[in-house]
C-alpha cells in the first residue's frame, strides 16, 4: 500500500493511477490540470498532493457489491496518507449511499463527497487542486528563501532538457519534474551530492542518479 512520502507530487500536479488512462475523468482534467499516469498507487486512484490522495468509487462499484468497502478498509488501515473519498451518487446507486456514508465518514474517519458523474468529478478534482496550490503558494510567500524556488515550479521551459533528464535510468516524468524544479538545470544536477539528490528523490532513486 501508498503510505504518506512514498509518492511525490511536484507542485500544481495530480498523479493519476494508471488505470484511470483513457477515461471521462482524465480526458476531462486534460488541460485544467497536469496530469501524470503512474503504476504502483495500490488503493489510490488520484494523489493531489505528498499527504491527500482521492479513492473514487464508482456506481458500478457501488452496485457490484462490497468490493469497494473492503477497498476502504484496507486503505485506512494500512495507509498514512488522507484519503478523500468521492462517491458517484445518481439514481441507480442512491439505495447504497446511506450505507456508504455512514461508513466512510463515522467509521473511518475519512472525508465524503459526492458526484452525479464523472465530469463533476474531475470539477471536484480541479478545485480541490487550486485549493492546495493557494495553500502551498502561501506556505511559499511566507517563506522569502523559497520564493526564488517557486518561480520554477512550473514544467521546463526547455522541453528538450526536460527529456534529456527522463533518459537517466530510473527516471521518469515525475522524478524529472522534481529534478529540474530543485536543481535548475542539467548542469545544478550533475553538481549535486547523493544527499542532496536523496532529498528529491529518495535513497534508492539517488545513487543511480549519481552514477550516471
Amino acid at each position: 500500500p501508498v503510505t504518506a512520502g512514498s509518492i511525490v507530487v511536484p507542485y500544481g500536479h495530480v498523479i493519476g493511477n494508471e488505470k484511470w488512462r483513457g477515461s471521462e475523468i482524465a480526458q476531462r482534467l486534460q488541460g485544467k490540470i497536469r496530469l501524470i499516469f503512474e503504476d504502483g498507487l495500490g488503493l489510490v486512484d488520484f494523489h493531489l498532493s505528498n499527504r491527500t490522495c482521492i479513492l473514487f468509487i464508482s456506481e458500478a462499484d457501488l452496485v457490484a457489491g462490497d468490493e469497494f468497502k473492503r477497498r476502504l478498509v484496507r486503505f485506512r488501515n494500512a495507509s498514512s496518507l488522507r484519503g478523500i473519498v468521492i462517491v458517484e451518487r445518481s439514481q441507480i446507486s442512491d439505495q447504497y449511499f446511506l450505507a456508504v456514508q455512514k461508513l466512510v465518514v463515522l467509521e473511518l474517519g475519512m472525508v465524503l463527497l459526492p458526484v452525479a458523474n464523472q465530469g463533476e468529478a474531475s470539477q471536484l478534482i480541479t478545485q480541490l487542486v487550486s485549493f492546495y496550490v493557494r495553500e502551498q503558494s502561501k506556505d511559499h510567500n511566507s517563506n522569502p528563501f523559497i520564493r526564488k524556488q517557486c518561480s520554477q515550479l512550473a514544467e521546463p521551459s526547455e522541453p528538450s532538457v526536460f527529456r534529456t533528464v527522463q533518459q537517466i535510468p530510473g527516471v521518469g516524468k515525475t522524478k524529472a519534474l522534481l529534478l529540474l524544479q530543485r536543481f535548475g538545470s542539467i548542469h545544478g544536477l550533475c553538481n549535486a551530492s547523493v544527499k542532496e539528490l536523496e532529498l528529491v528523490v529518495g535513497q534508492t532513486a539517488a545513487p543511480q542518479i549519481y552514477s550516471f
